[in-house]
């Protein structure tokens, strides 16, 4: 089939047979995915998710030939997760993402409610630790970041952040009066409040210093304005080139808008720190997978070695329930932290038994 006949059949509509006077009526009709970002949007869902689902919905259209999922149902949603979960062999969290995505389309966007699913092959959910470095190893990984990689990985660890969370802080986001960070619109749009470290606090005031000489830079130069979330635009026209407004962690080039040739900062790509993260591990040495998320895994398991109440850590992390936050005690009990191993209790009466003693040949 050609991408004309893709996109037409994708879209909902032929314009095959059509008189002139009707395909100017149908062509005003948004395309499947238009429908689709729009519902989302509408529902505030972020550019992620949005992303993410018009993937999923693309597969699935393409899985079963380019047939267009008002056709289809239940039997052909069944199929294409059993193909996910057997063929292609995906995770249990990636096979529910495509769940959720068909979900969404036909309850919002194709009005209909989806029944049972049938025998349905799910994707075996395993049981993974996280990842968590000790403080020791914590402390040689900053030593080999420098700057603003070495800032963004301290307040991740230091404050329990997000990858995302780190990026998108604003500079009325930091209270150094109070101490604290506040994190706007976290994962599911929950906002909250974690401590600001000490040890950064003058090294990020002479950071915000250093931005807001660049920010001052481009607003002399006519640009300075920053992204302004959901419609602030319209309700506020000119907080965007305000100060508080501006990201504490701004990408070093402006981006240029071709249409309008309005410049402004965005916060920095993720894969700077990633990259900067991953660097850093090789040369401490490191053997653990180590990544940005991993200083949020040690913020929340140093905080419970250090006797701090689950419920606390539950809130400083922003986890809608305590169970996701329960994970880091099973890390405590790793290692011998929680129990001791017996094979350590074996002691002769000269002490410690060791390796030679257990191989002494009888006399």
């Amino acid at each position: 089939m050609t991408q004309v006949g893709v996109s037409k059949v994708a879209s909902g509509y032929s314009l095959e047979g059509q008189q002139p006077y009707q395909q100017s009526l149908t062509a005003r009709k948004p395309k499947l995915l238009e429908q689709l970002r729009q519902a989302l949007r509408s529902r505030h869902y972020s550019r992620r998710t949005e992303q993410t689902y018009c993937q999923w919905v693309k597969r699935f259209i393409y899985f079963h030939r380019v047939r267009h999922p008002a056709e289809m149902g239940e039997p052909e949603i069944n199929a294409f997760l059993t193909h996910l979960a057997v063929k292609e062999r995906v995770s249990a969290s990636t096979q529910n993402q495509a769940l959720s995505a068909l979900l969404f389309l036909y309850r919002h966007v194709l009005k209909r409610k989806i029944g049972d699913l049938g025998e349905v092959i799910r994707a075996r959910k395993p049981k993974h630790l996280p990842v968590v470095m000790t403080r020791e190893e914590v402390k040689v990984v900053l030593s080999h970041l420098k700057g603003d990689r070495w800032l963004m990985a301290s307040l991740m660890y230091g404050a329990g952040l997000r990858l995302m969370e780190c990026l998108r802080l604003r500079v009325q986001g930091v209270d150094f009066a109070a101490n604290q960070l506040i994190v706007r619109d976290g994962k599911g749009f929950k906002d909250r409040v974690t401590m600001l470290p000490e040890m950064v606090k003058d090294p990020l005031l002479q950071h915000l210093k250093s931005v807001k000489g660049i920010h001052e830079r481009d607003l002399a130069e006519g640009y300075g304005c920053v992204f302004m979330p959901y419609a602030l635009a319209k309700k506020y026209p000119n907080a965007a080139a305000n100060w508080r407004w501006q990201f504490v962690f701004p990408q070093e080039h402006r981006w240029v808008n071709r249409k309008t040739g309005q410049q402004g900062r965005h916060h920095v790509h993720e894969s700077v720190l990633q990259r900067a993260v991953k660097e850093a591990v090789r040369r401490a040495g490191m053997v653990k997978h180590a990544t940005p998320h991993t200083f949020r895994h040690s913020f929340a398991t140093h905080l419970l070695e250090d006797g701090y109440d689950i419920r606390t850590v539950q809130e400083l992390l922003g986890h809608k329930d305590v169970k996701t936050t329960m994970v880091y005690t099973h890390v405590l009990n790793r290692g011998g932290k929680g129990v001791r191993s017996p094979l350590d209790g074996l002691e002769s009466s000269s002490g410690k038994v060791s390796y030679t003693d257990l191989h002494k040949i009888p006399g």
